[in-house]
């Protein structure tokens, strides 16, 4: 097998591409190495890497002739960095991701497999069920839904098979600790590591699903090798634990020394997972506990 996993130097990407290459798949990397809150990208030796951006279609696009599967992952993937600069965000999640799935359907990819987010949720009641109306509260989440759309419009007009993954919080190895807006369980631990207190926006009270990056792999090889009827396809899918957990929680799972900081706008209260689509069509399930993971990390 050959893929191509775009943004495979980073927090998730990475992870993938040394899951691929442990299963000895070829595995071509585009990665440009953007994301503001990675202190360190990880390229595996084993893949053939190349430090480009995925806009780029003039210098990616030969990159995915002979790929059976794309998993597409490049993305700006913070709320606030795009809340920020929001034509940064819909340049690189929404023009980026139409690049990626034009590139993948004129070199007859079998399937391109997109990463999205639980913020298109917004304000709807949890649990987050796939059949629930978007509700974009930012930027980010804007950008990333108009990816979704353009992968379900490559389904049913091209018929490029596309897979859609609604990812909700997640942690694990590699995950981002630079600056503010860096995954929450990553700043708590680079906090506790240089001894200082640990900060929690809002009252803390805020709740959250968090799925470990291992699970969140193993539903990509999952789907990717997964015989589905063709009525699956151009479909999204949640990635989740199926369990939410406070903000304050998982502060005093890691320190007692905590302070709380102003609350940020275009944030939901609670998100929490419908898993139960995925468990269905292609069998995954999660695996790891966020709890017992900080425990055995801290």
């Amino acid at each position: 097998m050959r893929a191509l996993v775009t943004g495979g130097a980073g927090f998730i990407g990475s992870n993938l591409v040394d899951k691929l290459v442990s299963m000895n798949w070829q595995v071509v990397v585009i990665d440009n190495e953007s994301a503001e809150c990675n202190e360190k990208f990880y390229w595996n030796e084993k893949a053939e890497n190349h430090k480009l951006d995925i806009c780029d279609y003039k210098f990616t696009r030969d990159l995915y002739d002979d790929v059976d599967y794309v998993f597409h992952l490049a993305a700006e993937s913070r709320l606030q960095s795009a809340i920020e600069n929001p034509i940064n965000a819909v340049t690189k999640n929404a023009v980026g991701t139409c690049i990626v799935l034009q590139c993948a359907r004129e070199a007859n990819v079998r399937k391109v497999i997109y990463s999205s987010t639980s913020s298109a949720y917004g304000l709807n009641k949890y649990p987050n069920y796939e059949t629930d109306p978007n509700d974009c509260l930012n930027p980010y989440s804007v950008s990333k839904v108009s990816g979704e759309e353009l992968c379900k419009l490559y389904t049913n007009l091209y018929g490029l098979k596309t897979i859609i993954f609604r990812y909700f919080n997640v942690y694990g190895e590699r995950s981002p600790t630079t600056g503010q807006y860096a995954p929450v369980i990553g700043i708590f631990l680079r906090q506790k590591n240089n001894n200082e207190p640990l900060t929690i926006v809002g009252d803390g009270e805020q709740r959250r699903d968090f799925v470990h990056v291992q699970d969140v792999i193993n539903a990509n090889v999952m789907v990717a090798l997964a015989n589905l009827d063709d009525e699956s396809y151009g479909m999204t899918y949640n990635v989740g634990s199926g369990e939410n957990i406070s903000i304050l929680e998982i502060a005093k799972l890691i320190s007692n020394e905590y302070v709380h900081i102003s609350p940020r706008e275009g944030e939901a209260r609670t998100t929490l997972a419908c898993i139960d689509k995925a468990k269905n069509v292609f069998g995954w399930q999660p695996k790891h506990n966020v709890k017992t993971w900080i425990e055995e990390n801290k």
